[in-house]
């Protein structure tokens, strides 16, 4: 378990300036993946053993309690037997709390010592997912910055590429760009002509709805019946 808290140790105090800098010289993240695979194998680890510990100290705390009560009950068992003049069986009652006393101590001993590891361990577990969780962050945040800095170089070199060409086909392309320009007024005129001829075809229907309905209100004056 020692060499595991020296792992867990040594990741905790990792230098993460050192790490972000060694990053952006190698211009990957693969130093913080590295460090990311490390610290969460140890942690893991460092989990597993923490409920292992914790386990014992649950054990060792019920056995101290355990043989504290049965210390408490052979002491009242020697005054009761020296009250009733048994001396004999008395002094085995002491000899057996004398040895229950010792078992009550050692244990006591184990259990704080093993709840002193045990807190240890669940400090040095909060700390490495604290750490952890900032690698992954300022992994993150690292990748974005070095995928702008890719997008920027590309965008430069294509900058650089469009300066090259300053000068070559202009004339092509000035040809180019004044064919699309008559193309687009073509268009523009054909749309024109087809919506004039939309309006008048929509004046012509609008013109004998009105002359329909003037005929059929002349003829219900007249008494006639409107043909369908």
């Amino acid at each position: 378990m020692a060499s595991l808290i020296d792992k867990v140790q040594t990741l905790i105090s990792a230098n993460l300036h050192a790490m972000v800098d060694k990053a952006l010289q190698s211009n990957s993240v693969a130093v913080m993946d590295e460090y990311i695979r490390q610290a969460a194998d140890n942690l893991e680890k460092l989990e597993d053993t923490v409920v292992t510990v914790g386990g014992n100290v649950k054990t060792l705390k019920r056995k101290t309690d355990q043989y504290r009560a049965e210390a408490e009950k052979l002491d009242q068992s020697i005054d009761t037997l020296l009250l009733q003049g048994k001396k004999d069986l008395a002094g085995a009652a002491q000899a057996r709390l004398n040895s229950t006393q010792r078992m009550a101590d050692d244990y006591q001993a184990q259990w704080q010592e093993q709840q002193k590891q045990y807190e240890q361990l669940l400090s040095a577990r909060r700390k490495l997912e604290a750490k952890l969780t900032t690698i992954r962050q300022e992994r993150e945040h690292l990748q974005a910055l070095l995928e702008l800095a890719k997008s920027k170089e590309v965008a430069v070199q294509a900058i650089k590429s469009l300066d090259d060409l300053a000068g070559v086909g202009d004339a092509d392309i000035a040809r180019i760009g004044e064919s699309i320009r008559a193309r687009l007024d073509r268009a523009a005129a054909q749309g024109e002509m087809y919506a004039g001829r939309l309006e008048a075809q929509m004046d012509e229907v609008l013109e004998k709805s009105e002359i329909d309905v003037q005929l059929a209100e002349r003829m219900r004056r007249l008494g006639m019946e409107a043909a369908n």
